[in-house]
């Protein structure tokens, strides 16, 4: 991609942004060279891998990728025999723990998650963990080789404090010495050139024998060695050489172990500053709230509510946007200031975005297509250098994309035609974009120029958007709206403003028939629009209601059809060994009155004992059961709404609401309502204490109050108007218990309803309705 394209669509901010993410130096320097890529494979693996890095941080809530660094110049001087300094070493040694805290990290997850990509990269890596380890055994923390790098680095810094303890009793007597102490400038011992001196007054200089090795800056103090001490500094200087050899023997032994690993290391650094990258894509997406998009090669682009990701997310305006698949093009008109060049460049830069790998500020579902180049002309680029107008330089560059564009290409004109003569500029911004759709490239152009208002209905695969503006408080919405172009809000705006009507309409007066025609048009197009979308969302209202509704009588129907098989299967099971039981008790019986037929002679014939053993056999549960089917309705049966009954197809009591037709009706089984023939109904008798008496005869003979009351849909009071006229109703019916239906929704209507209950004097109580019942969105009424 241009670079010049990448900066006019703010992607260099978008990877300075990315760059703070990250948790280490190299991560960060692939931020910062972060491209967008052009092949799909590519671009379809960088979005998975990114998707695969949420999915750990959703997991886990973070990841280990601290302590990486650049090391592998140093290791492959390492490798050539050259010596690294401990903090190299350490850097060394600390990369080589980050790839193996990171590949332990990885591991249970791998096997718990589908994460191929993860895999992939902790596969690449071996960590040699005895060269990190025998580094962090030699080099402490603060960049110093440890007495316990080797057993002669021991000894000698053991000898080295022991002589330096000898030369600090020495000094130290002499400073307590009387005569020594009145010749100095201060009782203490220091050090000078690596060799333990004291402080003298320059008077007594003839008098202090030993050596000089530095003086104060007022030349009143000189530091001097004595004679008494020469020979043990002498020797500490001999050992300390003796240390640095040592030291760097140890340190050319530990490269060495890091140059024998290099091809190890230089993997563990690049996969860890790939996935420095990977996860910090993943928690800048997060940041944004971004989503995956899918990815397609077919010049089609799908956002939903998609934000520009520079803008606070609390002031950005969120817009769909479709482009690629019924229109190839699309002329935005609005007026200044009202999101036209944002919206350009929100499209440019999410599609940037998206094939660089990165998360993109939309709903799921969104979609993006694979460019080859994005091409955009924004914004005033006038070269002062070169002496071009406005004009000109937007030409230099619309002649430039022109040479360029083909059908993998995105192209996006601001203010296309702008900066000349309007009817010239109008007709050059309509022949550029037949050019560039000719070549079949997708385009988005914003204008100001009323010609290109018309310009989608003359031309296939084109269509008119606008920035929608509200006259009422004269600003913009930034709300784009595809289908409809702008219209001027001139007049409007002078009116608001305090302008005089006459000076309107004779402005009007002037404006030509046509233009006049096309304002009238778009005002009716935006007015249909308007009412068509608070259509939509009511439609959409009723469609989520509706769904809830089913959602709730599926899992009640599913739970009953549950319980019922788990009912009938105990109660089958139950009959079985009561029968078998009396099964047993009764050939138990016969075996006896054989017995007493031989001893006594009893008048009992087998032919009886074996038909008596047969019925009892025929009681088994699952026999004749099995046989007979469901019992037979009684015959000459009279029905009416209202009536308690039994479907006997299910052995499920309920009451019928009406007559549906022919031989059927349709009857509430618990909250479920179903069509059942007469002959597989059986009328119920009334019963004193009966929960269903659907018939109340104080209205009028034919009145019928249901058993519940559905109250979904109604306005709040309204709903409580009608639930207390209820109540009065089911009173005098004489219902023991009905059922209230408000539904799920805010809970406001519920509360409402709940409220009523308990203050009114006839409820003895109320519950929320179980799970087959209808739940929270239901409330079960116990009268008195």
């Amino acid at each position: 991609m241009n670079e010049k394209i990448l900066r006019t669509l703010e992607f260099d901010k978008i990877r300075d942004a990315l760059a703070k993410y990250c948790s280490s130096s190299p991560g960060r320097e692939l931020a910062e060279r972060l491209q967008p890529e052009t092949e799909y494979e590519t671009i379809v693996r960088l979005q998975n891998e990114t998707d695969e890095a949420a999915t750990v941080l959703r997991i886990k809530g973070y990841a280990p990728l601290e302590g990486i660094y650049p090391v592998s110049s140093s290791v492959r001087r390492a490798a050539i025999g050259g010596m690294l300094d401990a903090g190299e070493l350490l850097e060394v040694a600390s990369t080589i723990r980050a790839g193996r805290v990171f590949k332990t990290f990885m591991k249970p997850l791998l096997e718990k998650e589908s994460l191929p990509i993860m895999g992939e990269l902790c596969e690449r890596m071996n960590p040699p963990a005895e060269v990190e380890k025998k580094i962090f055994s030699c080099i402490g923390e603060d960049g110093t080789v440890l007495d316990e790098a080797s057993e002669k680095l021991r000894a000698i810094r053991k000898q080295i404090r022991l002589v330096e303890e000898r030369i600090r009793e020495k000094l130290e007597g002499m400073i307590r010495s009387g005569p020594v102490q009145k010749m100095l400038s201060d009782a203490i011992v220091t050090i000078r050139n690596d060799r333990f001196v004291l402080p003298v007054k320059a008077e007594y200089r003839s008098h202090f024998g030993g050596f000089v090795h530095d003086q104060s800056a007022s030349g009143q103090t000189l530091f001097i060695e004595p004679e008494s001490v020469v020979a043990m500094n002498n020797e500490v200087r001999e050992l300390k050489k003796k240390e640095e050899a040592e030291i760097e023997r140890i340190l050319l032994e530990l490269s060495r172990e890091a140059g024998s690993r290099r091809e190890e290391i230089d993997e563990i650094v690049r996969v860890m500053q790939r996935a420095d990258l990977i996860f910090a894509k993943a928690k800048y997406g997060s940041a944004y709230k971004g989503s995956k998009p899918a990815v397609n090669q077919k010049g089609y682009i799908r956002l939903l509510k998609a934000r520009h990701p520079l803008l606070p997310a609390d002031q950005a305006v969120p817009n769909d946007i479709e482009l690629g698949k019924d229109y190839t093009a699309i002329v935005i008109t609005g007026p200044n200031t009202g999101g036209k060049t944002v919206t350009l460049k929100t499209v440019g830069l999410l599609v940037l975005m998206a094939q660089a790998g990165l998360m993109i500020p939309a709903l799921d579902g969104s979609e993006l297509s694979v460019f080859r180049a994005v091409h955009a002309d924004i914004g005033d680029e006038q070269s002062i250098e070169q002496n071009l107008s406005t004009f000109s330089s937007h030409m230099t560059n619309i002649v430039n994309i022109l040479r360029d564009v083909d059908e993998s290409s995105l192209v996006l004109f601001d203010e296309l035609g702008a900066g000349t003569d309007p009817q010239e500029g109008a007709a050059l911004a309509m022949a550029i974009l037949d050019e560039v759709r000719r070549k079949r490239a997708r385009v988005i152009a914003t204008t100001h120029y009323p010609e290109l208002k018309a310009y989608s209905y003359n031309r296939e695969g084109v269509i008119n958007a606008r920035m929608e503006f509200d006259p009422e408080t004269l600003s913009p919405t930034y709300k784009l709206s595809i289908g409809v172009p702008g219209r001027s809000n001139a007049f409007e705006i002078s009116k608001r403003l305090g302008l005089s009507e006459s000076i309107i309409r004779r402005a009007k007066s002037y404006i030509g028939a046509n233009t006049r025609r096309v304002d009238s048009m778009i005002a009716s197009l935006e007015k249909s629009e308007k009412e068509a979308e608070e259509a939509k969302k009511e439609a959409e209202n009723y469609l989520r209601d509706a769904e809830e509704i089913y959602n709730d009588l599926k899992s009640a129907f599913e739970e009953y059809e549950a319980n019922k098989e788990a009912l009938m299967k105990k109660a089958r099971e139950e009959a079985r060994a009561i029968v078998e039981k009396a099964k047993r008790e009764a050939e138990a019986i016969i075996r006896d009155l054989r017995e007493l037929r031989l001893k006594k002679g009893a008048e009992v014939k087998e032919h009886e004992l074996i038909e008596a053993k047969k019925r009892l056999e025929e009681a088994v549960p699952g026999g004749e059961e099995r046989r007979s089917g469901p019992p037979s309705p009684p015959k000459n049966q009279s029905f009416h709404p209202g009536d308690p009954v039994e479907v006997l197809s299910l052995g499920q009591k309920g009451y019928l609401v009406e007559k549906a037709g022919g031989q059927e009706w349709l009857v509430q089984v618990g909250i479920l309502k179903m069509n059942v023939e007469e002959r597989d109904l059986r009328l119920l008798e009334e019963k004193k204490d009966q929960e269903v008496r659907p018939v109340a005869t104080v209205k009028g003979k034919e009145y019928h109050v249901p058993l519940e009351l559905d109250l979904r849909g109604d306005r709040y009071e309204d709903a409580l108007i009608k639930l207390e006229k209820y109540l009065d109703d089911v009173l005098l019916a004489g219902y023991s218990r009905v059922s209230i239906i408000h539904g799920k929704g805010t809970g406001a209507l519920r509360e409402g309803v709940q409220k009523v209950l308990r203050q009114h004097p006839s409820v003895k109580s109320f519950r929320y309705g179980t799970p087959n019942e209808g739940g929270i969105g239901k409330t079960i009424v116990e009268l008195k």
